[in-house]
């Protein structure tokens, strides 16, 4: 015989159904934000900074909170210069450092252990560049013999362009003389016509046209210099590779950072938040190119170039400092 099911208890188990699935709804949206990666081995890094156009994204990603939505707490530690960021990371007061590719891979050779977590920044046309003021007599790169050039007194990268510059126009790199000196003693030495030029990247540069009058007397990021890797990111070794899933985190979310980057608007508008330019002068920055993966064959060049120029005595190996394993679709 055929039976049918009472209506009442059919409509009270449809009703309990339905009220089981919202809990479960609710307790799946409820815990969710939580924990959305419980599997991270810290919840909170420290990353060494300059005030580096370079270190844009990774400003544009802490201020978006695109770590702390995905369950890792970022913190930057303002730092004067990359040495200081290099060394607080040598004496473990940061996880991770932000400096040139030239300093980190000579703290590399020199025996830091060392693990590369991202690439900052490329040069891009007049991104660094030689300038002076006017009426200092040094009107174009050919015109002294022996000029007198003020670097970063914590990069060699000022020395490695300008010789590589100079040189394409018939300047002898042995007699281009070399003083360090930081920033604001560039634009002092420069009014008591001490030295001829000063190299510069950006946002000094602008700044230097913005505050002193400063003018480009040539772009040193061209010829052998073009498209040259920057900039990077760097941890301890041992530390990423103890706990590798918060590392690769902070590389999948710091390259979606350096995608954003992609925009120059986002980059001017992050750059006017962390310099002292105003909104015409920031409109004026030059902008490289903000890398989204990690190349070890890209900074291999800057390797090769140290130990051709003889900055480093044996080559670096590239390859051996860049990270074993990432997150799945990171780049």
């Amino acid at each position: 015989m055929r039976r049918f099911a009472c209506p009442r208890k059919a409509a009270a188990r449809r009703v309990g159904a339905m009220i089981t699935v919202s809990v479960l709804l609710a307790g799946c949206s409820t815990m969710s934000p939580e924990r959305p990666h419980p599997e991270i081995e810290l919840k909170a890094l420290k990353v060494g900074v300059t005030k580096a156009i370079d270190t844009a994204p990774l400003r544009l990603a802490v201020e978006r909170k695109l770590f702390e939505h995905s369950g890792l707490r970022v913190e930057l530690v303002e730092q004067r210069d990359q040495h200081r960021t290099v060394s607080a990371l040598k004496a473990g007061d940061v996880d991770i450092a932000f400096a040139g590719n030239l300093m980190l891979l000579n703290a590399a050779a020199d025996g830091a252990e060392l693990e590369l977590q991202g690439e900052a920044y490329i040069s891009g046309p007049n991104t660094m560049a030689l300038v002076t003021l006017p009426g200092g007599g040094y009107d174009g790169p050919a015109s002294k013999s022996d000029p007198v050039i003020a670097v970063d007194p914590h990069d060699d990268l000022g020395k490695l362009t300008t010789r590589s510059c100079l040189q394409t126009e018939g300047v002898d790199p042995g007699d281009i003389k070399f003083t360090e000196l930081t920033f604001d003693k560039m634009m002092t030495a420069l009014g008591h016509r001490e030295i001829d030029a000063a190299w510069l990247t950006e946002p000094d540069i602008s700044k230097a046209q913005k505050e002193y009058g400063a003018k480009i007397i040539t772009d040193t990021a061209r010829g052998a210099m073009q498209d040259f890797p920057m900039s990077s990111y760097a941890a301890n070794k041992k530390r990423a590779r103890e706990n590798p899933r918060t590392f690769a985190l902070f590389r999948s979310v710091f390259s979606k950072a350096q995608e954003l980057a992609n925009d120059p608007s986002v980059v001017r508008d992050m750059v006017g938040k962390f310099t002292s330019l105003d909104k015409t002068s920031v409109a004026l920055v030059a902008i490289g190119t903000f890398p989204t993966s990690l190349n070890a064959v890209r900074l291999q060049r800057v390797a090769d170039l140290m130990h051709n120029s003889g900055l480093v005595s044996e080559r670096i190996d590239v390859s051996s400092l860049v990270p074993a394993t990432t997150l799945p679709g990171s780049s």
